[in-house]
C-alpha cells in the first residue's frame, strides 16, 4: 500500500493472495488493509490537502503529465500485469494502457481550464467572484474490469482540481492497482496527496465512504455496492457510475453488416465484463434471422477464446468465479424459458482455470429472462425479438438501468426519436454500445439504478469542487 508518501504493509501485517484468472497461479501477496489503515490514509490526505489545494493549476497539470509519462515508460510492464491479473488479452490490455495515458493528460489540461465567473451584484460598487474550490479529500473506490482507466477517470480529475485522494481498488485486481500506483508515485507528488489502501471493500471501502475526513466520493461498480456506498457517504458530494443493461436495438431498416460488426464489439469486448456491454439485443422480427446468422458467423470467425498472452487470442477468461456462476445461471434460465443456443452456451474445457466461458449467442430470448433483465456481465449476446421502434423504446425504459443504449437505423429521425425518448445517459446511433470517448461525460439517468453524476473529461471536477462566493466592496 502507499500511505503518506511511503510504501507500507497493513498495520495488522495481514495479506491476501492474488491469483491469476488466466493461469490459476498465485501472483502476489497483497496487504490486507483494515479500517485503521484507511483512517491512517485519510489523516495523511487531510494533512496534505491545504498545501496541494494552494498549488497552481499549472503545477498540478505538470504533475498529471508526469504520471502520463511514467505510464508510457512502464507501458509493457503495465500491459503484462493487466493481462496476468485481470485476464483480458494482450490486444485489449494495450488499448487500456494507451487510454490510461489520455486520461491523465486530459485531466492536466482540464484542470487548467477549471474557471469560476464574475457575477453581478445588486449593490453598486461591489464585485462578486464565484471561485471554484477543491472539496478536500476524495475517496475513490473502483472495480476490477478496467483496473487502470476507471481509477484514472476519478483520481486524475480529483488531483488536477486540487483535491487529495485515498483510493481503494477491487481486491481481485489489486496487483494491477499497485502497478498503476507506482506510476503515480513516480510523479513525485507531496506526501499524503495520493494514497492507496488495498483490502476488502466491506472494511476499507466502507470506511473511505463513511469517514468524515473524506469530503467527496467517487465510485464505479455494481448497483448493489453503489447503493451501500451512497448510504455510507450520505451528505457528501458523490459520483456513482453503476450498472447497466443497455440494449443494442436493431430496427428493420438497419445496416445489418454494420450492426452485426458492432454487436460483436458490444458483447465480447473484455469478455462482456463492461457496464456498457450489449447486455441484450432488441432486434426487429423482420431482420432477426439474417442478423442472428451474421452475428453467428462473425463470432465463429473472429472471437478467439484462449490464452490471453497469445497474440491470436481476442477474448480471455472471466475475472472471477462470481461472474462465471452468473453466466451459468443466466444461460440456464434463458434455455428453460425457451431460448436456443446458436453458438457457445457453456464453459470451455482444456484451460488452466474454470473461468473460460465460450462466446455465446442466444436466439428467441424472452424479454423477462434473467439475461434480458439483469446485468449478466459475461460474453453473451441474447437476442430478443421486437415488432417496432415503440416496443424497443418501451423495453429500454422498462429496465431498472439507464446507463447506455445503442440503436441501428438508416432513418436519422428514428434514431433521434429513440434518443429523445429513452432514459439512458448515453445513446449511440449506428455504433456499438461499447463506443465512448474519454473526454465526454458518461453516467446514468436520474431515476434509474445506474448512478448519479458523470465521469469522463472534466465532468467529475464539477462534483469534486464547489463554488465559493467572494464579495468585494
Amino acid at each position: 500500500m502507499f500511505v503518506d508518501g511511503a510504501w507500507t504493509g497493513a498495520l495488522s501485517g495481514e495479506t491476501f493472495t492474488a491469483d491469476s484468472p488466466a493461469t490459476g497461479e498465485t501472483i502476489a501477496e497483497v496487504p490486507r488493509g483494515s479500517r485503521e489503515d484507511a483512517q491512517r490514509a485519510i489523516d495523511a490526505a487531510n494533512r496534505a490537502s491545504g498545501g496541494w489545494s494552494r498549488s497552481t493549476a499549472f503545477e498540478r497539470a505538470a504533475a498529471m503529465h508526469r504520471v502520463a509519462d511514467a505510464v508510457e515508460d512502464r507501458r509493457e510492464e503495465l500491459v503484462h500485469t493487466l493481462t496476468l491479473d485481470q485476464g483480458k488479452p494482450l490486444c485489449e490490455s494495450r488499448e487500456e494502457v494507451e487510454e490510461l495515458v489520455q486520461y491523465w493528460r486530459n485531466a492536466a489540461e482540464d484542470g487548467k481550464r477549471l474557471e469560476g465567473r464574475l457575477a453581478n451584484s445588486f449593490t453598486p460598487g461591489k464585485r462578486v467572484l464565484l471561485v471554484r474550490r477543491p472539496r478536500g479529500v476524495i475517496g475513490v473506490i473502483t472495480p476490477w474490469n478496467w483496473p487502470y482507466t476507471m481509477p484514472a477517470e476519478l483520481i486524475a480529475p480529483a488531483l488536477a482540481s486540487g483535491n487529495t485522494v485515498v483510493w481503494t481498488p477491487a481486491s481481485s485486481t489489486a496487483v494491477a492497482a499497485v502497478a498503476l500506483a507506482e506510476c503515480v508515485v513516480d510523479a513525485d507528488l507531496p506526501p499524503g496527496v495520493f494514497n492507496l489502501v488495498t483490502g476488502p471493500g466491506s472494511a476499507v471501502g466502507d470506511e473511505i465512504a463513511r469517514n468524515p475526513g473524506t469530503h467527496g466520493v467517487g465510485f464505479i461498480g455494481s448497483t448493489e455496492t453503489g447503493r451501500k456506498v451512497a448510504e455510507a457517504a450520505a451528505g457528501k458530494a458523490a459520483v456513482l457510475e453503476l450498472g447497466g443493461n443497455g440494449p443494442v436495438v436493431v430496427l428493420e431498416d438497419a445496416d445489418l453488416e454494420l450492426a452485426a460488426e458492432a454487436t460483436v464489439t458490444a458483447c465480447f469486448m473484455c469478455a462482456g465484463q463492461s457496464c456498457t456491454a450489449g447486455e441484450r439485443l432488441l432486434v426487429h422480427h423482420a431482420v432477426r434471422e439474417e442478423f442472428v446468422e451474421r452475428v453467428r458467423a462473425l463470432v465463429a470467425d473472429r472471437v478467439v477464446l484462449g490464452d490471453p498472452f497469445a497474440e491470436t487470442t481476442t477474448m480471455g477468461p472471466l475475472n472471477n468465479a462470481g461472474v462465471a456462476e452468473k453466466m451459468d445461471e443466466h444461460v440456464a434460465d434463458a434455455l428453460e424459458r425457451g431460448a436456443a443456443v446458436v453458438h457457445g452456451g457453456e464453459r470451455a474445457s482444456g484451460f488452466p482455470t474454470s473461468l473460460y466461458w465460450q462466446p455465446t449467442l442466444l436466439d428467441g430470448v424472452p424479454a423477462d429472462a434473467l439475461v434480458a433483465r439483469e446485468e449478466t456481465f459475461g460474453p453473451i449476446a441474447p437476442v430478443v425479438a421486437v415488432d417496432s421502434l415503440e416496443e424497443a423504446i418501451w423495453l429500454t425504459n422498462a429496465s431498472q438501468y439507464g446507463l447506455l443504449s445503442a440503436v441501428f437505423t438508416r432513418d436519422l429521425a428514428k434514431g433521434l426519436r429513440f434518443a429523445d425518448e429513452v432514459r439512458t445517459g448515453w445513446v449511440n446511433i449506428n455504433d456499438s454500445s461499447n463506443y465512448w470517448e474519454s473526454h465526454l461525460p458518461f453516467g446514468g439517468r436520474a431515476g434509474t439504478a445506474s448512478g448519479i453524476g458523470r465521469v469522463g473529461g472534466s465532468a467529475p471536477m464539477e462534483a469534486f469542487t464547489e463554488l465559493q462566493t467572494v464579495v468585494v466592496s
